[in-house]
């Protein structure tokens, strides 16, 4: 009998193992799965704007939003994070962001601090939850019938991407290809973006930008599409949205240091014809619809499907005129992020690196002309603001430019 009672509580620790320790790591990793979910959501709209703190705080809690039925809960999914089930509690998670990731993960010696709006890149959330416990509420350890759970999340931009997917498949000619940050670009000055021509005279630049800047269409014609198959219709689409998603990376993806060629039909035609391919003007059309997607220009009602480009692609949620960018509000719809190419050409040219421009309204307009005769449109040069879609950050070396959303912890 001495033995026996001394054994009870030996029995229920040893239970306490193979059940509560189970059960706690469980719940654990559940509110672990949670915090990194809300990290990578928040870090996606961390896009250097005076809002994007704001932005990020709101879109980190539809992982956990029970308002759908499909957040993410814990303790065998039975418990809402937030609340309180009557017996466990959880509270809402505590977000912060940073300027770096050193600083975000705590790291000794780490350099810069807690970021508000237009410098925060990456984001740390701690959860807070309680386990519970059975044959350990017989012991010291949880005779509360619960364990206190602490876990926590950092996510934010990765290094620079050296392949990029989602952009727009625009050769963008640098200013200076010896600047190796902005190649020649400064940040906050709007440019007119213009289609490559040939001979003279060269095109001048749009009212209200600095100077004109050449670029061509990289060929991302999709001939094996069976949805969308027109090119016309993929080059709507591409202005409107950008390459889509990388189910191919041969057709959708662009790396540092690959030679890419000029999409076939959109080649330079002379400057003195005034004129673009008609491929040219379906990609500003695709941009036009940026700003409004209720109508198609007239210049590409021959587009097969645009109803169906069009419902897919919602506008921007802001469509103003932005001559600061930190007091940008949109959904990041207006960002183009391009190729930059030491010189645009009819050709194939080599990709330097990715840069980033926000599309502007034309002067005394609230869309751009689609069918500019020169393939103009104005664009504020950002430099690498926001995150990329996909990409992967192997395969060189690049001192700046945007990266992907990664999970640092």
């Amino acid at each position: 009998m001495q033995l026996l009672v001394l054994m009870v509580p030996v029995f229920f620790g040893f239970m306490g193992f193979a059940v509560d320790l189970g059960r706690l790591y469980m719940a654990r990793n559940e509110l672990k799965t949670a915090a990194n979910a809300m990290a990578l959501a928040a870090a996606q709209r961390l896009n250097g704007t005076e809002v994007a703190v704001e932005r990020a705080t709101a879109y980190a809690q539809i992982p956990i939003d029970a308002t759908g039925g499909a957040a993410t809960k814990y303790d065998f999914g039975g418990s809402t994070i937030g609340q309180t089930n009557g017996t466990l509690n959880s509270e809402g998670a505590v977000l912060s962001f940073y300027d770096a990731s050193s600083a975000a993960l705590g790291l000794e010696g780490s350099t810069g601090g807690e970021a508000g709006g237009s410098t925060a890149r990456h984001v740390k959330v701690v959860m807070r939850g309680e386990a519970p416990t059975i044959f350990w509420r017989f012991l010291a350890i949880g005779q509360e019938g619960k364990i206190n759970l602490v876990t926590q999340a950092v996510a934010g931009q990765s290094s620079p991407v050296c392949q990029a997917c989602g952009l727009e498949p625009i050769a963008v000619q640098a200013v200076s290809v010896d600047d190796t940050t902005d190649f020649g670009f400064v940040v906050g000055t709007r440019y007119t973006l213009g289609y490559l021509c040939t001979g003279g005279p060269t095109p001048g630049a749009l009212a209200n930008t600095d100077s004109r800047v050449p670029y061509v269409m990289l060929n991302r014609f999709n001939e094996s599409a069976t949805f969308l198959a027109d090119e016309l219709t993929q080059l709507y689409r591409i202005g409107s949205q950008g390459l889509p998603p990388a189910s191919d990376p041969a057709v959708y993806c662009m790396r540092v240091g690959a030679d890419e060629p000029v999409w076939v039909n959109a080649a330079p035609i002379a400057c003195n014809q005034n004129r673009v391919a008609n491929q040219v003007s379906t990609f500003l059309c695709g941009l036009a619809a940026r700003f409004d997607n209720s109508t198609v220009p007239a210049v590409c009602n021959a587009v097969n499907e645009s109803d169906t480009v069009l419902g897919a692609n919602p506008v921007d949620t802001d469509l103003v005129d932005v001559e600061d960018y930190t007091a940008y509000t949109g959904n990041n719809r207006r960002i183009l992020t391009v190729p930059i190419v030491e010189t645009a050409s009819d050709s194939t040219m080599t990709v330097l690196g990715f840069r980033q421009f926000l599309l502007e309204p034309a002067a005394n307009d609230t869309t751009i002309n689609a069918a500019d005769q020169n393939g103009r449109f104005a664009a504020v040069y950002l430099g690498s603001k926001v995150p990329v879609k996909q990409g992967r950050i192997d395969g060189c070396t690049q001192t700046a430019g945007p990266g992907k959303v990664v999970l640092h912890q």
